[in-house]
């Protein structure tokens, strides 16, 4: 579930980015200042054990995080397809897990268009191989929608994307993991409408 983020006043500090693929997942972070987002690490995506989420959160607490901004896939269109939804799917594990954990860390999905092209295109321009682009083109993206998002916050004077809120009906999945969404919608209503508009374009 989301809920755009409006003219609250966005958290300042050391904030997350997140690339969420179906293998692997890119991981960012800014310094304090929120100036510079930078590529932090790549994480093998564990669909089963979700202990890639787990990792994020555990930084995020370490690190003293104040907000994750998770890439959404839109094709050029503005079109959102399934790499959309798997990108909602994920940033509701990770705010179940903060949730799970006590930790009260915002989440945002903000548009990442393009992100992956870019990624690719700065790798190549600082002379890295292609075939090396596997290893941390995706934390290099995860660092290109970091970096849009705190430029945007600065320019707009407040926060950005949709906040993505818990699921309202949740099931443990084990000690010590996240607590799983289900995905069953409500009565009465159906998963689309759930899921309709939930996210403000980010120019």
């Amino acid at each position: 579930m989301t809920e755009s983020a409006g003219a609250a006043v966005y958290p300042q500090g050391i904030k997350l980015g997140v690339d969420v693929g179906t293998v692997r997942v890119g991981v960012a972070l800014c310094d304090r200042d929120e100036i510079l987002a930078t590529p932090h690490k790549t994480l093998d995506r564990n669909v089963k054990k979700n202990s890639d989420v787990r990792v994020i959160a555990s930084l995020a607490g370490e690190l003293g995080a104040v907000q994750v901004f998770v890439g959404l896939p839109r094709t050029m269109k503005g079109e959102e397809h399934a790499s959309a939804r798997m990108a909602t799917d994920y940033a509701e594990l990770l705010v179940a897990e903060f949730v799970a954990r006590g930790m009260d860390v915002p989440v945002n999905l903000v548009d990442e268009r393009l992100s992956s092209v870019t990624a690719h295109r700065s790798l190549h321009e600082a002379g890295m191989s292609s075939r090396n682009h596997r290893k941390v083109v995706d934390q290099v993206a995860a660092a290109g929608i970091l970096q849009h998002a705190i430029d945007m916050q600065k320019a707009r004077g407040t926060d950005v994307g949709s906040r993505v809120t818990a699921p309202p009906r949740t099931r443990p999945s084990g000690a010590g993991s996240a607590v799983q969404p289900e995905h069953a919608a409500p009565e009465g209503t159906t998963r689309s409408q759930n899921t309709e508009g939930y996210s403000e374009p980010v120019q």
